[in-house]
This record gives C-alpha cells, structure tokens and sequence, in this order.
C-alpha cells in the first residue's frame, strides 16, 4: 500500500516520501500516529502543494532538537542521590524516569524518559555515560553522577 509521510520514520523515509507500507503497519502505528496517510490520487496533488511547507516544518523541527541536543550537551552531567549501603550499592535504581526529570529541570525543556540509553543499570554510585534521543536522528550524550548517603 502506498502511504504519504508526514513526519521522519526511521528506516521508512523522510516527510513527503511516497513510501510502500505493509496495510497492517499503516493501520496500526503510522495512522494512529500521524505519521502517514494514504496516497490517493487527491492526496498526491496536495502533497505537491504543500511539500515544501512540510520540508520547511522538518527542517526547522531538526533545527530545535539540534540546539535542545546542544543544550543538554553542554549541561555536561546530571547529579542524582540515592540511600546507598556500605559498599556503594544502591537500595534501589536510578531509572530513565529519574534521569529525565533532573535532565528536565536543569534545561527547563521535558524530555521523553524513553528516548533515554545507559550501557548499564545505575544500581551503584558513580557515573554513568548515557545518551538522550531527541528526535529520530538527534542524541545528545550527558554524564549521570550517582552519589548518595550511605547508611
């Protein structure tokens, strides 16, 4: 089924692409979500029409998550607290919730707790690399201080 791209989709296209989609796939993840429609012949001549209103919306959508990723890149790092045992080890995690809400306070923009990555589980004190996704092809990097009051 040809579908008509409204917004970027990873490894399907870019905004105005006339892209074939599985019906199933259409109907259940990109419709619901406004990220296609389908390319009837109408659909077409108004998607020539408005191309470059769309391209000009993408583009200037980029733009905001480049500087949004370069404001959280410049924070450098983020300090959390945890109650910690003897040897360093947390009494519970630090989840991606918990990251994004520091991240949210200190750049006053929210940011999507799932678009969060760590190479491991913050269950100890220290820093941890991770990488916050702010659109489907902008991530910016920030360090994770766990420190804590041992018990």
């Amino acid at each position: 089924m040809k579908v008509i791209l409204q917004k970027n989709v990873q490894n399907l296209g870019k905004v105005g692409d006339v892209v074939e989609a599985k019906p199933g796939y259409y109907r259940n993840y990109l419709q619901p979500r406004g990220m296609a429609q389908t390319a009837t012949p109408g659909a077409l001549r108004k998607r020539d029409q408005e191309l470059e209103a769309l391209k000009a919306k993408a583009e200037k959508e980029h733009q905001e998550a480049v500087d949004r990723a370069a404001k959280i890149t410049e924070l450098g790092s983020v300090k959390l607290t945890g109650r910690a045992g003897d040897a360093g080890r947390l009494y519970g995690k630090i989840t991606n919730k918990d990251i994004a809400e520091a991240i949210a306070k200190a750049v006053e923009f929210q940011v999507d707790k799932r678009g969060i990555k760590t190479l491991e589980e913050i269950s100890s004190l220290g820093t941890y690399k991770c990488w916050v996704k702010i659109a489907p092809d902008v991530q910016a990097e920030i360090n994770v201080e766990v420190g804590g009051e041992q018990q």
